[in-house]
């Protein structure tokens, strides 16, 4: 299970004495455990690890979007450490052209017209795609398709 590789992650970074490593596990960690309190769970399936994993992802993304705009550069540098290590847990992302073609099959599926139906892609869309590809990416990629 991911959480499990997780924490033998976190218990490497610990030995190798790597801070970088082990702050952006712990926080990580930390995320987990309250997705676990909240679902009431011992364990979280994969799925939900995904979720917290991604969630951090975006965070981390935003973080560093602002770090440029106010010039910190060494505070871009660690970020974009910690959202390696972070993006080291996500499954192999899907091309833009393997997107491109689930968007193709989820418009006809859904039956959109334009862009007024987003939603009804998106929908369609995100459970086949799960952890496969950027959120964001594919949320263009459906603009882009919509306004045709």
């Amino acid at each position: 299970m991911l959480e499990q590789q997780i924490m033998e992650d976190y218990k490497k970074a610990m030995k190798d004495k790597n801070p970088l490593a082990v702050s952006a596990i712990s926080f990580l960690r930390s995320e987990l455990k309250n997705v676990a309190i909240d679902k009431r769970k011992d364990k979280l399936e994969d799925a939900d690890v995904l979720t917290v994993i991604k969630k951090q992802i975006k965070q981390h993304q935003d973080s560093i979007e602002q770090f440029k705009a106010g010039n910190r550069l060494d505070l871009v540098d660690k970020e974009q450490k910690e959202l390696d290590i972070l993006k080291a847990y996500l499954p192999e992302q899907l091309s833009e052209d393997k997107i491109k073609t689930f968007i193709e099959e989820a418009v006809s599926a859904s039956g959109a017209k334009g862009p007024q139906d987003m939603g009804k892609v998106m929908k369609e869309l995100m459970p086949k795609l799960a952890a496969g590809a950027d959120n964001k990416l594919v949320s263009e990629l459906v603009k882009n398709r919509l306004a045709k």
